[in-house]
């Protein structure tokens, strides 16, 4: 996979792109394309995803997502991209990485979604291992937490590929549409943290 790191000074530009997709932060010119994937995705999506809300569509909502991107990308505190296709700049999905904590952790917690369409083409794998890359190489977060529901089997696949390892089960991990459900727990540790003894 070729992946090219490129320093995000200018609006739109992509934070890094693989062979087939440009991965970035999201800004306001996205949130007509982002709701018609969201919409035209809904029943795909909502079976994976918490409960949403009467204002989640909303251009006020989406501006808010915007900005808290922006603010703890700065931070380094949260990672919340768009994945877009590079042929035609089509937004894909979304990926986040979120309670980034250093120390004697650094780890953080691994969210995502894709729009149903493109779905079972590898994007979200190619967008995983771009992620990891970039969490492991540039934020130095060595171990990456992630849950799914346990009869997600197209997540868990793609997890798998990315080298996340089964580690239990979470207990009324997430409401999911209303509901409290106990999900499966993966993490993906860098080869050399899982080697060190210091």
């Amino acid at each position: 996979m070729i992946l090219i790191l490129i320093t995000f000074r200018q609006k739109n530009k992509p934070l890094f792109v693989t062979e087939r997709l440009l991965i970035r932060l999201p800004s306001m010119d996205d949130y007509e394309n982002w709701v018609k994937l969201r919409r035209k995705s809904a029943e795909f999506l909502n079976k994976w995803e918490p409960e949403k809300t009467r204002e989640f569509y909303s251009k006020e909502s989406f501006q808010t997502r915007v900005s808290w991107a922006k603010r703890n990308f700065k931070l380094i505190k949260a990672l919340h991209l768009f994945l877009f296709l590079r042929t035609d700049d089509s937004l894909i999905g979304g990926l986040t990485l979120d309670n980034i904590r250093h120390g004697p952790f650094n780890s953080a917690s691994l969210g995502y979604w894709l729009g149903e369409e493109y779905a079972n083409n590898g994007f979200m794998t190619e967008g995983l291992k771009a992620i990891i890359h970039y969490a492991n190489k540039t934020l130095n977060v060595t171990r990456l937490e992630a849950a799914t529901l346990p009869n997600n089997v197209a997540s868990k696949r793609v997890l798998e590929k990315c080298d996340f390892k089964y580690e239990g089960v979470g207990q009324s991990y997430l409401q999911i549409n209303g509901r409290w459900r106990t999900h499966v727990l993966y993490a993906n540790i860098n080869k050399y943290r899982r080697g060190s003894t210091s």
